[in-house]
């Protein structure tokens, strides 16, 4: 049970480290914050779907 909290604690960080990488990337690029929030949401909830669609293909293929 605790490896998995673990790797879920460490999915949702780099979802966060994505989208904190993706809102510098957009200021940068002097987009304004609310262009910048709409690509911060985009970045974490497609991080954290690929991460679902890997953990539903390795139990298919593990099981």
């Amino acid at each position: 049970m605790n490896h998995v909290l673990l790797s879920i604690g460490l999915v949702v960080v780099l979802a966060l480290l994505a989208a904190t990488a993706a809102a510098v990337l957009t200021r940068l690029d002097g987009a304004t914050c609310p262009t910048a929030l709409m690509r911060v949401a985009a970045t974490f909830a497609a991080v954290l779907t690929l991460a679902i669609a890997l953990t539903g293909v390795l139990a298919q293929v593990l099981s």
